[in-house]
């Protein structure tokens, strides 16, 4: 086995692979593989390796136009950056664990080490479209092609993969791009990385190139805040304001967590983004 930071070999060059969620060509592996417990976001509890009472016969949500209002938010708000079809299609080349129940324990336990693979892979191709982190853009491009190579990988050799060491050497790499690009923002930057900001009110707060980075901001007012080159990677937006709030040019933002806050069409985003269904104006 390669040791757990060394991908396994394969051709250069190779295309990355698709990093958003095409759910006509996944077996609904977020709806059986992971675990969700009964809360605001799930109505039921659901075991790991269960399909989810929702589920039909043709992998597809009985309840998909009414998740929200059925008690699933949770539902709306995950994104698997892709690893579902990847999975389904590459990695297992087109068998489904209902037909081939064989694959169904490989494939569950592949599909959450896939996603993080796709989540790395996601954070670094924003990574190098930042200019001023240029000095990092070629170990970045090596990070990119070593993640990328995973993505290849056997069942079994994903399921074996201890993914810790590749995130921690990739993080590093964000950070520092992260750095780079916050330090052209002028004047002092707030750093809350991983601070508990849970119901903190910063309606209209100047948090331009802030580190923001795991913070928890759940249920916190950001209305009206200007993010602008703050990083956000890992920051808990569940039900956070953000009516108003110009979220242009943030560091390492995601669908998935501007699906979990509130927001309106006032709201400015980075052009590969776009708003939820849910927010009203």
């Amino acid at each position: 086995m390669p040791k757990p930071h060394t991908s396994p070999s394969a051709p250069a060059g190779s295309p990355l692979p698709v990093l958003q969620a095409d759910c006509a060509n996944c077996f609904a592996l977020c709806c059986v593989a992971l675990p969700f417990a009964r809360s605001t976001d799930f109505a039921v509890d659901k075991p790991a390796g269960t399909p989810c009472k929702n589920l039909r016969q043709d992998f597809r949500c009985g309840i998909h136009t009414r998740l929200r209002d059925e008690g699933f938010p949770g539902c709306t708000v995950f994104d698997c950056f892709g690893a579902g079809q990847q999975v389904s299609q590459v990695t297992f080349g087109g068998r489904d664990w209902r037909t081939h129940p064989g694959t169904a324990a490989a494939m569950f336990e592949v599909f959450p080490v896939m996603r993080q693979l796709h989540e790395l892979l996601a954070y670094v191709r924003e990574a190098l479209t930042l200019p001023a982190a240029r000095p990092v853009h070629p170990d970045l491009r090596a990070a990119l092609a070593d993640t990328a190579r995973w993505t290849e990988a056997t069942p079994q050799a994903l399921a074996a993969l201890d993914i810790g060491p590749l995130r921690h050497e990739v993080n590093g790499l964000l950070l520092k791009a992260s750095e780079l690009a916050r330090a052209k923002v002028p004047g002092r930057k707030k750093n809350h990385r991983g601070a508990d900001l849970m119901g903190a009110r910063l309606s209209g707060a100047d948090l331009r190139g802030a580190n923001l980075r795991g913070a928890y901001l759940i249920a916190a007012d950001l209305s009206g805040a200007d993010l602008r080159s703050a990083d956000l990677i890992g920051a808990d937006f569940r039900d956070t304001d953000l009516r108003g709030a110009d979220l242009r040019d943030t560091l390492f933002l995601t669908q998935p967590q501007l699906n979990a806050a509130k927001g309106s069409p006032a709201t400015l985003l980075p052009p590969a983004l776009s708003h939820p269904a849910h927010w009203l104006p």
